[in-house]
């Protein structure tokens, strides 16, 4: 341990013994500590998690490029993207594992490259393959860990006893983990995420290699454990995040494409036309689009060439400029003049699979590289 974070650490807080991990020293324009060190976690108007403006390179991968979100206390986020999309390094380095190569991390209040060691105390990590000892007992390697987190005597006993009552492992208690199946192996490591109580849980494809009853379990358990905290959960399964998740981060290929709450994104899909056509040439394409888009009430289109010139488009409307009946004789007007032929002409219906397949062909937003209150902290 570092001699600043010695310093701060209040003696009534438990000394893990856990080496320090990496730990960027170099990252710019990083903001001072909102909390006094005696009160490591902000108000409940302040974000639990903040992240602004990571990059991360591996050789020529851009992992991560210009990525900022907010973990707001008290939910579970969900942060979703295709494979590749750059999940794993975001919760890598939100705890601490890796550096990142720009930017920063604030988690209750305090900056990770500060205060690495006191940030991870509080954080419950559950990685992608959890690790574990086959040969060992559940009941056995839940004590283990707990030893790693400084837990002594009955403290000890208590913690692994609410971990086993708490993620079901009652039956399985004697048993050797590598005899387990996987849903129970996962629910090991669920417990030994929560062995020290955080008030902050990280949980990297908990439903991965699961099948469909072992992803029900963990989706139930998952709720269980965010009672009183704060959960970040990353996932390529489009109905598990919808289903435990409140708020919702999503990535592609490395950028931010939205976050906000579940029920205000996918209310951007609710005046929408999804439409698939055939054009003679790509000029024709793009004056039929210009067109459409300056159809009075067309708030939007994003076009999205499939196959040789079939297009697909997504327009977006304001109903209270057009009705949707007369709008959707307009627009299909300006596709007979443009002889295209029509393959796909519908409303498109509100879900989480269709706004991930419209945020996808719409690309990234613009991140800020500055905290909400970066040049007034105290």
């Amino acid at each position: 341990m570092r001699q600043s974070e010695a310093s701060v650490v209040p003696a009534s807080w438990p000394r893990i013994g856990i080496p320090t991990l990496a730990v960027s020293s170099e990252s710019t324009n990083q903001p001072e500590d909102r909390n006094h060190p005696d009160r490591p976690y902000p108000p409940a108007r302040h974000p639990m998690i903040e992240v602004r403006n990571l990059h991360k390179t591996y050789g020529r991968l851009h992992a991560l490029a210009g990525v900022s979100f907010d973990v707001p206390p008290g939910q579970v986020t969900g942060l979703l993207g295709a494979n590749g999309a750059g999940k794993s390094t975001t919760i890598r380095i939100i705890t601490g594992y890796t550096a990142p190569d720009a930017g920063w991390v604030r988690v209750g209040g305090l900056l990770t490259s500060q205060h690495s060691v006191r940030v991870r105390q509080h954080i419950g990590y559950l990685p992608e393959s959890a690790p574990t000892y086959g040969e060992m007992p559940v009941a056995a390697i839940l004590s283990y860990r707990a030893s790693l987190h400084g837990l002594r005597g009955k403290a000890r006993q208590r913690a692994v006893e609410r971990a086993i009552d708490t993620c079901v492992l009652g039956a399985v208690r004697k048993r050797r983990v590598g005899q387990l199946s996987k849903g129970y192996k996962q629910r090991v490591g669920l417990a030994t995420a929560i062995l020290h109580d955080p008030p902050v849980l990280i949980l990297d494809e908990p439903s991965n290699g699961l099948d469909p009853g072992q992803i029900t379990e963990t989706r139930s358990l998952i709720r269980r454990l965010a009672e009183g905290r704060t959960v970040l959960v990353s996932s390529h399964i489009l109905p598990e995040i919808e289903r435990t998740c409140d708020r919702l981060v999503m990535l592609a290929r490395g950028q931010l494409c939205a976050q906000g709450s579940l029920k205000d994104l996918l209310s951007q899909g609710e005046h929408e036309f999804l439409c698939e056509s055939k054009f003679q040439t790509h000029e024709a394409a793009t004056r039929a689009a210009a067109a459409v888009r300056a159809i009075v009430g067309v708030q939007g289109l994003v076009a999205r060439e499939m196959d040789g010139l079939v297009m697909r488009w997504r327009v977006s409307f304001d109903p209270a400029q057009a009705a949707e009946a007369p709008l959707r004789g307009i627009i299909a007007r300006e596709l007979a003049l443009a002889q295209a032929e029509v393959r796909l002409f519908e409303r498109e219906k509100a879900s989480l699979e269709s706004l991930f397949l419209k945020l996808m062909e719409q690309g990234p937003l613009e991140a800020p590289t500055q905290g909400p209150d970066e040049g007034s902290a105290a």
